[in-house]
């Protein structure tokens, strides 16, 4: 889906309720995103349970 000059990679993907479910990494960052495609389609950051962004270390 990504060739190797890409910023984002798909970490995690699978179906729910009808719509394909992923967590994409920004590579540059390492902010973790929440991605659903569906009937519409939405990219948000995906929060940790105190509410903070998830990142993942670099390198």
């Amino acid at each position: 889906m990504f060739n190797k000059n890409t910023r984002f990679k798909i970490k995690h993907k699978e179906s729910l309720a009808g719509f394909n479910v992923y967590i994409v990494v920004d590579l540059e960052t390492g902010v973790n995103y929440i991605m659903s495609i569906g009937m519409s389609s939405s990219m948000t950051p995906l929060l940790d349970e105190n509410g903070n962004v998830i990142i993942d270390k670099k390198g």
